[in-house]
């Protein structure tokens, strides 16, 4: 779930994409495609950029993970860091528990 808010509606996104990828024979490199059409979208190259080397690996073409699988991992991270948080509180307990228990015998 990314909380940054989008400055650019998915209409604009959408249309910047098909136009890179329309004229990109036209080009030496992606870059260079899209250098020519960011300006026209008014948003920055390596924004454009990144928007369709997004799509590319959403789509099988790119190597990397895809946006549903980067989704999942940061959700499996978020996961891991709760359970190893609830793992250290029960550790402390059980030690607190234990020492007690210790305590509890040593003065019978």
């Amino acid at each position: 779930m990314n909380n940054k808010p989008n400055k650019f509606p998915a209409e604009v996104r959408e249309r910047a994409i098909c136009l890179v990828q329309e004229c990109r024979a036209n080009y030496a490199s992606l870059w260079a495609a899209c250098e020519s059409i960011a300006p026209k979208m008014g948003c920055s190259v390596s924004t454009l950029h990144g928007w369709v080397q997004r799509v590319e690996v959403d789509a099988g073409l790119r190597p990397g993970l895809t946006t549903d699988e980067r989704e999942r991992l940061k959700q499996l991270e978020r996961e891991v860091k709760e359970l190893r948080r609830a793992n250290d509180i029960l550790k402390a307990a059980s030690a607190f528990f234990a020492q007690a228990e210790l305590d509890r015998r040593i003065k019978s």
